[in-house]
């Protein structure tokens, strides 16, 4: 089981919902996880590209990790 962090923001968001019943803080927990996972999938992707072990596997998951960070087709080598 990996560790991860957040930020501290997100952190004192979810103390302020958990234990103290702040329930006005739910949308910014929901974003701050959000772009979290979003991250998680990036670098996961990014990870693959870097090690993958044929020439098709990796432009495979170059493709998928700019495609994921939104660069433009036009743009891409």
């Amino acid at each position: 089981m990996k560790n991860i962090q957040i930020p501290e923001s997100l952190f004192y968001d979810l103390v302020k919902y958990h234990l103290l019943d702040n329930a006005d803080v739910l949308p910014q927990i929901r974003r701050g996880l959000e772009e979290k996972a979003e991250a998680m999938v990036k670098r996961d992707l990014y990870t693959k590209y870097k090690t993958a072990e044929t020439e098709e596997e990796k432009e495979h998951a170059r493709q998928e990790y700019l495609e994921k960070v939104g660069m433009h087709r036009d743009f891409r080598y």
